[in-house]
């Protein structure tokens, strides 16, 4: 971390995460006697003092979002429900989701001894990090990157064969839950928190392309972080986007088309129509261009092909006099008509599938 003396002597850290000082707000502001949940989201600039790499930046900014006040299953699924969702919806592709439980104090404290106890024996095989770590935290040896360190955390003790009976249940509901919501998943019994404030459930998002930094987001489930802050007793849950991470992929994904629908129309009774019907797709979420200019068929069709717009509404004087516009899907090259009376319901099931 960027720790250092200010002019008037006073220790700065910089923050190396969002979590801790939204829980701090949220304990200075007393939120809890608004509302017993609280859901909050933060974006900005954070600092680690680490060796930039691909992926890894000494100042980065991230996208948080927490849940204060329920602990129950279903809002860890909830939340990873939702950042996969927005993921997917900035345009990421071949997305992993990765999780794992990290127990209760309790239960991580027998796991810890046995695992300081596995690591002194193979001490010698670990990088210098993780010989410091193998004390002070021995958690985060699971997190090294280092080829030797990677083999020889494969045979160490992994945490699920120490949960307690209530962290073990919690763990189970959670992925039933997922699989409810048709998230899909992957347990991943060596994925660890750098953070101890940490408990019971624990996530990544990997996505290829990355390299070794392949974790795009992280989060997981933090009962105990509030309290030790000196506020109430409430536990939360939350995740970040790596900002910088996710500019790095979206610019290595084909580029997306402008609109899912182009409206091209012949003449000026039809352009009417389709401002009219463009302007409804649009307020329901569908991007749609209207051509403005007067231009033949054949020009709109292959303006709509350039731009890889995958459907064209065509709408003439005989769709007008029939009172049915054909819509042609420009992959599969079929077309079928559209009914006036039903243009919109048609056409916002058709773009979106």
């Amino acid at each position: 971390m960027y720790t250092f003396q200010d002019k008037g002597g006073d220790w700065v850290t910089l923050r190396p995460e969002a979590t801790a000082s939204i829980a701090r707000a949220y304990i200075e502001h007393r939120l809890w006697v608004q509302d017993p949940e609280a859901r909050l989201y933060f974006i900005g600039p954070m600092f680690r003092y680490e060796r930039p790499q691909r992926g890894r930046l000494r100042q980065f900014h991230q996208i948080d979002a927490e849940i204060f006040g329920p602990d129950h299953p279903m809002v860890d699924a909830e939340i990873m429900a939702l950042l996969m969702e927005i993921l997917e919806r900035i345009g990421l592709r071949e997305m992993r989701l990765e999780l794992n439980s990290l127990g209760c104090r309790n239960c991580r404290g027998t796991f810890r001894d046995e695992l300081r106890a596995f690591l002194r024996g193979h001490l010698t095989e670990l990088c210098p990090d993780c010989q410091r770590r193998s004390e002070q935290n021995p958690l985060r040896t699971f997190d090294c990157k280092v080829p030797g360190c990677i083999e020889v955390m494969k045979k160490a003790p992994i945490l699920e064969d120490f949960l307690c009976d209530a962290c073990r249940s919690h763990f189970e509901e959670v992925k039933a839950n997922l699989e409810y919501l048709g998230v899909a998943f992957m347990v991943n019994p060596r994925l660890v928190r750098g953070l101890d404030y940490y408990s019971r459930t624990a996530f990544e998002v990997v996505v290829e392309g990355l390299g070794a930094q392949n974790a795009v987001a992280a989060g997981g489930r933090y009962d105990n972080l509030i309290a030790e802050l000196g506020g109430p007793d409430i536990p939360g849950i939350g995740f970040a986007i790596g900002m910088e991470r996710v500019m790095l992929l979206i610019s290595q994904q084909p580029p997306r088309p402008k609109a899912r629908l182009y409206v091209a129309v012949l003449g000026e009774e039809a352009r009417r129509l389709g401002f009219l019907w463009s302007w409804h797709l649009k307020r329901h979420g569908v991007p749609v261009m209207l051509e403005y200019q007067d231009k033949s068929l054949k020009a709109q069709l292959r303006r709509a092909n350039k731009l890889n717009i995958p459907f064209v509404l065509i709408l003439g004087e005989d769709e007008i006099a029939q009172k049915r516009a054909l819509l042609k899907d420009m992959q599969k090259g079929t077309q079928q008509q559209v009914p006036f009376d039903q243009a919109l319901q048609i056409l916002y099931e058709v773009l979106n599938p």
